[in-house]
C-alpha cells in the first residue's frame, strides 16, 4: 500500500471512527482517503475549512469518547498547537499525524525531520508534553498506530506520530491488523455522552482543580512514560566501538549503511527511537566510553536537533558528531554512508 492510505487504513482498523483534516502535500492522501472509508465503517469525516477549525473539531469529536485523529504537515501542524495544547489542559485523547515537509514557512513538500523540537518538546503552550512515535518503516506505521490510540485514552492526552513525506509516499507491503469494533463510549466515566440520569460533566481546558495539583499530576505521567512506555530499536551495541543512531526516513537509511560499515570491519551499532518522547534515554547511558569511541547522530535537517538529547543522555561520556541533511533535502544511501565515513576519517576511526 501506499503510505498514507496505510496509516489511515490502519486508524481505521483500530477503531478511529472521526477524521478532521485539511488538504496539503505531502498528507493530502490520508484525509482524501478518510473521506472515502469513514461513511464505510459508520465514522464522520470532515474537511474543515483550515488547519484550525479541523483540529477543533477533533477536541468536539474526542470529548465524546470517540476516537478521534487529524492528520497535517508542518506549518498545518503549527496552527493546531494551539488547541493540541487545550487537549492537554482538558485532558482529551487525540492522535495527530504530522507528515514533516521542509521549512521553515511555508518550506517544500520534500521529506524534512526539522519538527523535531516543535513536536518533541511540547507543541503550544504551558510547557505540556505529547507521547511521540516514529516509526521507520510503513509496517511499523502500522503496528503503532494501535499502540497510539490507546496511550492516548490510557493518559487523556493527545498522542503525535512524527513521519515525514518519503514514508507517507513510499509503497511497501504491510500485514495490516484485524478490524476492531468503534469504543464503547458509555462506557467512560469522563465523557460527554449525555447526561440523562447522572450529574453532567464537563472537559475545560485549563489548569483544575488547581495549578500545582494539575502539574504534579502530569510530571508524574511523563515519569511513567519514562519508566514504561520507552520503544527503541538496538542493533550490535554489545562490541560496537562506534554508534549510529536516527530515526524515521533517516533511520532506515542508517541501517543499510551500517551493514556496510561492518564489511569493512567496523564494529558498528544502531540506536534508532521509535519513541522520540519518551526519549531512549537509558540506550545511551548504558553505552560503554571504554569501548564506544564515537556516536554519530543522522537527522535530516541543518542544525540538528534530536543531537541535543543524545547529548544529555551521554552527559559528555562519549563524544557525538552529527551529519547534518539540510531541511527539504532527500538524502541517498551513499550520501549518508559517505557523510558517516567522512566523520569517521575525521575524527581517525579507521576500518573503512
Amino acid at each position: 500500500m501506499e503510505g498514507c492510505e496505510a496509516i489511515a487504513e490502519a486508524a481505521v482498523r483500530v477503531g478511529c471512527r472521526f477524521f478532521a483534516g485539511y488538504p496539503i502535500t505531502p498528507q493530502t492522501e490520508v484525509p482524501e482517503y478518510m473521506s472515502r472509508r469513514m461513511p464505510e465503517v459508520g465514522g464522520v469525516f470532515l474537511q474543515g475549512e483550515s488547519e484550525i477549525a479541523a483540529i477543533n473539531m477533533v477536541y468536539g469529536a474526542a470529548a465524546t469518547g470517540t476516537y478521534a485523529m487529524t492528520s497535517s504537515s508542518s506549518i498545518g501542524i503549527a496552527l493546531k498547537t494551539e488547541c493540541i495544547s487545550y487537549l492537554a489542559a482538558a485532558h482529551i485523547p487525540a492522535v495527530i499525524l504530522n507528515f514533516q515537509r521542509g521549512g521553515p514557512g511555508i518550506g517544500n513538500i520534500t521529506a524534512s525531520q526539522s519538527d523535531y523540537w516543535q513536536c518533541v518538546k511540547g507543541p503550544g503552550s504551558g510547557g505540556h508534553r505529547c507521547m511521540v512515535f516514529s516509526p521507520s518503516t510503513l509496517q511499523e506505521c502500522v503496528d503503532i498506530m494501535g499502540t497510539a490510540f490507546e496511550r492516548s485514552q490510557r493518559d487523556r492526552n493527545p498522542v503525535i506520530i512524527l513521519l515525514d513525506g518519503c514514508i507517507g509516499n513510499i509503497r511497501e507491503a504491510v500485514e495490516l491488523p484485524d478490524m476492531r469494533p468503534a469504543p464503547d463510549i458509555d462506557a467512560s466515566d469522563w465523557c460527554l455522552s449525555g447526561c440523562e440520569g447522572r450529574s453532567p460533566r464537563q472537559l475545560l481546558p485549563y489548569f483544575r482543580p488547581d495549578p500545582k495539583t494539575c502539574a504534579e499530576q502530569a510530571c508524574a505521567m511523563y515519569e511513567r512514560w519514562q519508566k514504561e512506555d520507552v520503544l527503541v530499536f538496538e542493533e550490535a551495541l554489545a562490541d560496537a566501538e562506534v554508534v549510529l543512531t536516527s530515526y524515521g526516513t533517516a533511520g532506515r537509511i542508517v541501517n543499510s549503511c551500517a551493514r556496510r560499515l561492518r564489511d569493512t570491519g567496523l564494529r558498528v551499532g544502531i540506536i534508532r527511537p521509535l519513541t522520540l518522547n519518551p526519549f531512549p534515554a537509558a540506550s545511551f547511558s548504558g553505552l560503554d566510553p571504554a569501548a564506544v569511541k564515537l556516536v554519530i547522530d543522522v537527522e535530516m535537517t541543518k542544525p540538528a536537533q534530536m543531537a541535543e538529547d543524545v547529548r544529555l543522555a551521554l552527559n559528555g561520556r562519549i563524544p557525538v558528531k552529527s551529519l547534518e541533511i539540510p531541511s527539504g533535502v532527500l538524502p541517498t544511501d551513499e550520501d549518508i554512508y559517505e557523510g558517516i565515513s567522512a566523520i569517521l576519517q575525521g575524527e581517525g576511526i579507521h576500518g573503512i
